[in-house]
């Protein structure tokens, strides 16, 4: 992973399914947690459900400050991938 300042952040994530309606990756790096990501047909959109668990609590409350907004920066790069990906 790049930061915007160009700095490197090594990241390592297996992907364990990938399909239509559900995305399941192990994040090895950092903090330790499966995600699931859940894609459903809603009123001619698609909702996007995350879904994050950690191996022990402490890393849950390790990464719980950054979760949500690193999350939100992850579905903004889709938007912009999806939308270039239109035109």
């Amino acid at each position: 992973m790049h930061g915007p300042d160009g700095t490197d952040y090594p990241s390592r994530n297996i992907f364990q399914e990938i399909g239509p309606e559900r995305i399941v990756l192990q994040h090895e790096t950092g903090h330790y947690f499966t995600l699931t990501a859940t894609f459903e047909d809603v009123d001619g959109g698609t909702e996007i459900t995350f879904r994050q668990t950690f191996e022990t609590e402490e890393e849950y409350i390790k990464a719980k400050p950054i979760c949500e907004e690193a999350n939100e920066q992850n579905l903004d790069r889709l938007v912009s991938l999806l939308n270039h990906m239109r035109h």
